[in-house]
């Protein structure tokens, strides 16, 4: 059967045909491509109001404190109305049940780009870099954003409700980033947060052909020029109104921080160097060689979304190590996962299975959900809403039928503000 995308009329009538092909495949489906497991029949109710739900779940990881066994969570209105277990916890006679074997907090996607990128991989659908210019942060990832796009909805088939996505880091400052839930038809419904971060990279990533900057000096000249261009226009009387200058005021005002890529030693120290020197607010983002630096990092007092686990090595990554997260996350330091940027074809990894990996690697199971849930979130800023199964926050739930970090596992439910948006028929 041809790989392809099917909507989910059409992955009832041909389930039964390929049921028999999703043993030979699955390892790599699962994974690699951005195509629909033949046990997946997606119901997408997107006119269904937000319904009062009792999920039931063998094993809630409400990420507030140890898991329950035998947890219930209630829904009403797209919130969180109550956790707790059977014993504590009454269901309503007019809930509607779910019945799950364990029950996460929607999982957050720390740094991506899809929603910009697109799953054909082809220039229409690729709008994460403009090449018109190396520094250009007043590009806002909202203006480009597709909140119908296939790995939008991919990623959502796995538990994941919420991402911090936009530009790609492959120049020096490629533009905003924004916060959006994994579900809604346009920009405007799927939009948490609009300009969350500013994207820079540091490192051969950002150097450009046939232009500035070519070396690691001239990106720091030529962002240390634009912080200090923006310091001096907030001391005007008549401040600049340009996009440029509006955007790069929030930053030296700390209002948003920037979001620095940087994977080598060199340039990890660099970026915690200029934060320093402009007082400003920076998340590092990627930071291969951060477990060779875990001192300093802490020190700086600046999180890590750290590099998707398994990414590849080589290059500015060679020194990558699996234990990454576990090492930084034992030091104290604040950590996030994410899926990453991908310029080839499938456009994304699933941050599910990252976790997976860094718990194989030193992360304990809670810490590892933690750096896609909680943690995430409050790295985020966005924790008053997501990342914990906490009564008033917003009823963003996955449920799977086992361990969610055991590759067997399917996920059987996704609820983003108290609607159900992705299930599994089977």
């Amino acid at each position: 059967m041809q790989n392809r995308f099917l909507n989910a009329k059409t992955l009832r009538r041909e389930n039964a045909k390929i049921y028999f092909l999703a043993a030979s495949r699955r390892s790599f489906l699962k994974y690699f491509a951005p195509l629909p497991l033949c046990v997946f029949a997606l119901i997408f109710f997107s006119s269904v109001v937000s319904a009062q739900i009792a999920i039931k779940g063998e094993t809630v990881w409400t990420m507030t404190g140890e898991p329950m066994t035998n947890g219930i969570v209630l829904i009403k209105n797209g919130k969180i109305e109550a956790v707790g277990t059977a014993a504590s916890v009454n269901i309503p006679s007019d809930y509607r049940v779910i019945n799950a074997k364990v029950v996460t907090p929607g999982l957050i996607d720390a740094h991506t780009v899809i929603g910009l990128n697109g799953y054909l991989n082809q220039p229409h659908d690729q709008m994460a870099l403009d090449n018109g210019a190396s520094f250009q942060p007043e590009l806002r990832a909202t203006d480009a954003y597709n909140a119908e796009e296939k790995l939008v909805e991919w990623v959502r088939q796995y538990g994941v409700t919420t991402i911090h996505t936009g530009h790609q880091p492959s120049a020096l400052a490629s533009g905003q980033t924004m916060i959006a839930k994994t579900a809604g038809k346009n920009v405007d419904e799927a939009t948490i947060v609009p300009t969350a971060m500013i994207a820079v990279t540091l490192g051969n990533a950002a150097n450009a052909t046939g232009r500035s900057p070519g070396t690691r000096a001239k990106q720091v000249a030529m962002l240390r020029a634009e912080l200090i261009k923006a310091q001096e226009n907030e001391t005007k009387t008549e401040k600049a109104k340009d996009l440029k200058s509006l955007i790069m005021a929030r930053v030296i005002k700390r209002e948003i921080p920037l979001l620095v890529t940087a994977e080598a030693a060199q340039d990890i120290m660099t970026a915690i160097r200029i934060a320093k020197e402009f007082n400003i607010r920076i998340v590092l983002d990627g930071a291969s060689d951060g477990h060779t630096l875990i001192n300093e990092i802490k020190a700086s007092g600046f999180p890590v979304i750290v590099h998707a686990t398994m990414a590849r090595p080589g290059g500015e990554r060679a020194n990558l190590s699996l234990e990454n997260a576990s090492k930084l996350r034992a030091a104290g330091i604040p950590v996030a996962l994410q899926s990453g940027y991908e310029g080839y074809v499938p456009k994304t990894r699933i941050v599910l299975f990252e976790a997976a990996m860094a718990a194989a690697n030193g992360l304990s199971k809670r810490d590892a959900l933690a750096a896609i849930t909680i943690d995430a979130a409050k790295i985020l800023g966005i924790d008053n809403r997501v990342g914990s199964l906490t009564v008033g926050k917003d009823a963003d739930i996955a449920m799977y039928d086992g361990d969610p970090f055991e590759f067997t596992t399917h996920c059987t439910g996704t609820i983003i503000d108290g609607k159900i948006v992705s299930t599994v028929v089977r």
